[in-house]
């Protein structure tokens, strides 16, 4: 038996029965093989009212979205499929991140600090036969899920939201004032649908018709204890060359009941790649090697796998007024990091804010909607360092060339300072930081930057160039914005909420959010 049957076999839930379950969703995409859901319609004529403001479709992130806009005076109700409650294992983030919730007026200091189960430093980002250095501060707190979505689902309904468990999104139609959402046991109506249901959503696979994702990321991993040090974390790290076609790569992170080590790749969708078995194999093959430890004296708690998709023509423009994705599903996410809480967490006052002006001004069509989910080059400029990091399935590399170029990568950045390291390894992309350590790597290590160009070839060379000069755009057009902002009064409603949504665009497209 292998270790992959053996260990799953022996922890509760029947992990590996899940699986296998994935792993036919994830055959399924690479073969493109599933069906368009038509689960949104259109109607001419006016609902006679709507019972809420907002309904919120999938609550693990969209009750962080609902809570700030209850707290606004809104009528605010959550649909979840299931129970609301978060999974076991921890969300990583840094401590600076997670104050977001404070500026927002949503808990205290002392509030959050109940939900931060673990926490660690340095940080270690490491490359096969290159650069080894540390980080503090990033990705260095464990918060439990469990005890924030269990203090957010408190706040939001003492605030007197509806909670409405056990209760899957069935189909919706569009009205001109409002939507009209059927679950399996009944009707409600809203003037704005939000959807949280994340990358599987049936109105993301409705509005992508069937797209392919560009590239996806794929991991696997598990929470053990029983390893002799547990005081640091890997933020990025690999230890192999390139293998199967794939550059391995690895997380670490200390957790309240162990450690969590994670293998991940990035691929494209070719049905020719692996299963998520496969890489499981993979994982407890090299786990020992990785961790300088036998599996044997290892105690597993729980594994973790999954596949995350990501799409060039992002975010997701849908194509109904009165319907906005959020979170993964609305494609807002850098290919690299694969959104996540991090991401919803990045962007929950972006939105707070936005979906309330965009209720009070009423500017809730589809073109509207549209400016709070913007284009932004400091994401798009990601693709190509995805790219560099993933091998074609017939592509013939050297099988170092993906450490090499990251070790020289990141050891310009080391040299640079941490005002340009830290806010990359937080997916902060800047237009100084990139153009700085483009030039010093090109100076120093020429070598390992020419076989980028056959590795990715030129149309997504030429088209990351466009992306690369809307950076440098968008990061002198924010601080030109300011002076004007105290003009916005003397506008309407609607303007005022049109204005504020580009110059959130000039913001967050260059990383000075």
């Amino acid at each position: 038996m292998k270790p992959t049957e053996q260990i799953l076999s022996q922890l509760t839930g029947d992990p590996l029965t899940g699986l296998r379950k994935a792993d036919q969703m994830w055959s399924r995409l690479r073969q493109n093989d599933h069906e368009i859901p038509q689960v949104v319609t259109t109607a001419t004529e006016n609902l006679a009212g709507c019972e809420f403001d907002v309904l919120i479709c999938g609550g693990t992130l969209g009750i962080l979205l609902a809570t700030g806009l209850q707290q606004r005076g809104f009528k605010v109700g959550v649909l979840e499929r299931g129970i609301l409650r978060g999974r076991e294992q921890e969300w990583n983030i840094s401590r600076q991140e997670l104050l977001e919730l404070v500026e927002l007026g949503l808990f205290s200091e002392e509030e959050l600090e109940s939900a931060i189960a673990s926490g660690y430093n340095p940080g270690r980002v490491a490359f096969h036969q290159g650069i080894e250095l540390w980080v503090n501060d990033v990705l260095n707190i464990g918060v439990d899920p469990v005890i924030l979505l269990d203090l957010f689902k408190q706040k939001f309904l003492n605030l007197g939201g509806t909670l409405l468990e056990k209760t899957a999104f069935a189909s919706a139609t569009v009205h001109p004032n409002g939507v009209n959402l059927q679950t399996h046991e009944t009707t409600l109506t809203t003037r704005l649908l939000v959807d949280a249901m994340g990358h599987f959503s049936p109105i993301v696979k409705q509005a992508r018709g069937g797209e392919k994702p560009d590239g996806t990321c794929v991991v696997v991993g598990s929470c053990a204890d029983g390893y002799s040090k547990n005081e640091t974390g890997d933020l990025i790290t690999s230890f192999t060359p390139i293998q199967n076609q794939c550059q391995y790569f690895w997380e670490a992170f200390p957790a309240k009941d162990g450690r969590t080590t994670y293998l991940f790749s990035y691929l494209d969708a070719d049905p020719a790649r692996p299963s998520l078995e496969f890489f499981m194999d993979e994982y407890f093959r090299l786990l020992p090697e990785y961790q300088q430890v036998e599996l044997s004296q290892l105690d597993f708690k729980r594994v973790l796998f999954g596949f995350f998709p990501a799409y060039r023509k992002s975010p997701l423009r849908v194509p109904w007024s009165r319907i906005l994705p959020v979170g993964d599903s609305s494609g807002i996410q850098s290919p690299v990091s694969f959104g996540g809480f991090g991401a919803m967490i990045r962007h929950l006052s972006r939105l707070t804010y936005g979906v309330t002006e965009a209720l009070n001004a009423d500017t809730l069509s589809r073109q509207d909607l549209a400016l709070l989910q913007p284009y932004q080059p400091n994401i798009s400029v990601t693709w190509l360092f995805q790219r560099t990091m993933s091998v074609g399935v017939n592509q013939e590399l050297s099988p170092n060339q993906i450490n090499d170029l990251l070790s020289g990568v990141f050891t310009a950045m080391n040299e640079l300072g941490e005002d340009v390291l830290k806010p990359f390894l937080q997916d902060v992309v800047r237009f100084s930081g990139l153009t700085q350590t483009l030039a010093l790597t090109s100076v120093k290590r020429p070598e390992i930057v020419f076989p980028v160009i056959p590795q990715v070839g030129i149309p997504p060379l030429l088209d990351w160039l466009v992306h690369y000069v809307n950076l440098g755009l968008y990061s002198g057009l924010f601080p030109l914005s300011k002076p004007f902002v105290s003009s916005l009064k003397n506008l309407s409603p609607k303007q005022q909420y049109r204005l504020k949504r580009l110059i959130e665009a000039w913001q967050y497209g260059s990383g000075q959010d």
